[in-house]
């Protein structure tokens, strides 16, 4: 399980499908499914949208690039889909999150932990 999440981790921006990280991890889809969600506490479609997410967030708040390039860039297939699960997970539309995102003068892993989604 933590091959497949590491690969996940490493491309989460690249397609990635459950038959493909089940074979990283040597089991069936199935069984993949339930063992990542017993082990991680989600499903691997949903870790892989976190994750996701939480590269978007820090390069809207670290980049003036525009919302559809960092959606793309992150793997999203649409920018509609993007915003939705960026405010699914983050509770608020990525061009707010932009905006009330200020920059400060603390080290990136604080900012990291603090604004890191819960879901």
């Amino acid at each position: 399980m933590l091959r497949a999440r590491d690969a996940m981790d490493r491309s989460y921006a690249q397609p990635l499908d459950v038959p493909a990280l089940a074979r990283i991890a040597h089991v069936s889809p199935a069984h993949f499914t339930r063992v990542f969600r017993a082990t991680f506490g989600e499903t691997p479609h949903r870790y892989l949208q976190r994750r996701r997410v939480e590269r978007s967030m820090f390069l809207l708040r670290e980049t003036e690039r525009s919302i559809t390039d960092i959606c793309f860039d992150v793997g999203f297939g649409s920018s509609g889909t993007f915003s939705r699960t960026f405010r699914d997970i983050v509770r608020r539309s990525p061009r707010a999150y932009r905006e009330q995102a200020a920059v400060t003068g603390v080290p990136t892993c604080f900012t990291m932990a603090w604004s890191r989604p819960s879901d």
